[in-house]
């Protein structure tokens, strides 16, 4: 059967559901009709397996292995009744109706990037992979929420355009946009939700909502930094663009002794710095180091010089190595995500499935994660306690603090503008570790200089005050919302809103 002829099947099959349930037609979209608040969907597996134009994969499936896995391995033990690969919103609409009629927790699924696993569970992952077209028209770019980074940056590379998102390349488009989307030309562009003009969404009654400044204000409001799999599953995004010309990475390093100087002149200089250059900050222990290390990284749209040289007099401190060197915009991009030198295929991860490339070299990475938003400078005490923490079992496990600038053009909109609520921050603090125990005591000590804010794109399930951590004053329009859009929670887990 054609996917054509197949698609107007179960169009007609769900308008003569809605006739028999006395249901008038609405027309969110023209793609998909309306569905009751309580969708008829297939009755068991084989009837939805036989619904979808994608793929179903059940624990029986020889790909069922690879399908359950997320890109942090301590979550593979995670067994889900079923992946739904969707290659279309009524993909997505088909697999609400049958989560819902069989009251069946559903997980939205991208790159499988979240911190606390939450991209799975045991009942039944819809995953938007499939969906990954990239195509510009005039100065907007038209992106599927399955699409991984380093297909979004090279899709619009051809066209000398690019949009401010994030750096790790087999992340997904939908859950960095969804939480706000920190990157390293931010301060310049914005975050990515920033450049988001419009999302489609499939909400919990199955319909596909288009959401912009025009129509449904309030979802398109919440999308740009309210979370991941709060309101619905994203299906398809459209960003303004920038032309993205060559830009300049570049590495300062210090000898440890320096640290607490180097932090002090970063945090001063980093956030009022010039809007063309973004910098973070790294410590780092790794097994084979002696000691633990300390470096900036940054991204200049220019020349670096001048931007390297305020820096090292911000600190007082002089470097022990610094590297510079202008790339075209894919590649500094590539260079960024820890894929330097590679294809755009092997900027993926391994395998055969939606999102991944036979050729795909991009390993996966254990780790447990925590963060903090800074509204204002470490005192010296937190300096301290921070640098004291990176002496606890040193040399024993990779461990990593990371800062990165916010401010620039960030900081011009207001916090109530989107649903991301940090834009008078000074930077996102990110602590990772596979050393779950060192990451709590780290972020403790912490925790008296920082505020309590977080960032949600990082999400900490130990977290305590979460909601308002992630979401500050935008916290009790956002709960609206998602009682609006999602009054049943089909879309749930520990920290939905």
């Amino acid at each position: 059967m054609s996917m054509d002829r197949r698609a107007a099947l179960k169009k007609a099959a769900i308008l003569g559901t809605l006739a028999a349930a006395g249901c008038s037609e609405e027309k969110p979209s023209a793609d998909l009709p309306a569905r009751p608040s309580r969708p008829t969907g297939p009755a068991d597996w084989n009837a939805l397996e036989r619904g979808l134009d994608g793929t179903l994969i059940r624990p029986s499936d020889a790909a069922y292995a690879q399908a359950r896995r997320l890109f942090i391995p301590r979550y593979d033990g995670s067994r889900p009744a079923g992946v739904a690969y969707c290659e279309t919103p009524q993909d997505v609409s088909e697999c609400i109706a049958f989560a819902t009629l069989r009251r069946m927790p559903v997980a939205v699924r991208c790159g499988g990037h979240s911190y606390a696993g939450w991209s799975t569970g045991p009942g039944l992952v819809i995953d938007v992979s499939p969906m990954d077209t990239v195509k510009l028209d005039g100065g907007r770019a038209a992106v599927g929420a399955g699409t991984r980074l380093i297909d979004l940056y090279a899709g619009l590379a051809e066209h000398g355009v690019s949009v401010p998102a994030g750096s790790c390349p087999t992340v997904g488009v939908a859950g960095l946009t969804l939480g706000g989307g920190i990157g390293v030309t931010s301060r310049a562009y914005g975050l990515a939700c920033d450049a988001l003009e419009s999302v489609q969404v499939v909400t919990a009654d199955g319909r596909l909502l288009t959401c912009d400044a025009d129509q449904n204000k309030d979802l398109f409001w919440a999308c740009r930094g309210g979370g991941g799999g709060n309101f619905g599953a994203a299906v398809s995004f459209t960003f303004r663009t920038h032309e993205a010309g060559d830009v300049t990475p570049f590495s300062v390093r210090w000898p440890w002794p320096d640290a607490a100087d180097v932090i002090r002149g970063w945090q001063r200089w980093a956030p009022a710095a010039p809007d063309e250059v973004w910098t973070g900050l790294h410590l780092d222990t790794q097994p084979a180091q002696a000691t633990p290390s300390i470096e900036v990284i940054g991204v200049a749209l220019g020349d670096a010089t001048g931007h390297m040289d305020a820096l090292t007099a911000a600190t007082g401190a002089d470097p022990s190595s610094s590297t510079a060197q202008t790339r075209p915009h894919l590649d500094a991009m590539k260079f960024m995500g820890g894929c330097a030198g590679q294809t755009v295929e092997q900027c993926h991860g391994q395998g055969t499935l939606p999102g991944q490339h036979p050729n795909g070299a991009f390993p996966r990475t254990d780790y447990a994660g925590k963060s903090h938003i800074a509204y204002k400078p470490l005192p010296d005490a937190a300096i301290n306690a921070l640098l004291d923490r990176f002496g606890k079992g040193n040399g024993v496990q990779n461990r990593s603090v990371l800062m990165d600038a916010m401010g620039g053009a960030m900081a011009r909109i207001g916090p109530g503008d989107t649903a991301f609520p940090h834009r008078k921050a000074l930077f996102c603090v990110q602590y990772l570790a596979p050393d779950d125990a060192w990451l709590r005591a780290t972020h403790a000590a912490m925790e008296p200089s920082m505020g309590g804010a977080a960032y949600v794109n990082y999400l900490d399930p130990d977290l305590k005050g979460w909601a308002s951590a992630y979401y500050g004053p935008n916290l009790d329009r956002l709960r609206k919302t998602k009682a609006a859009h999602d009054p049943e929670r089909l879309f749930h887990f520990p920290q939905a809103l």
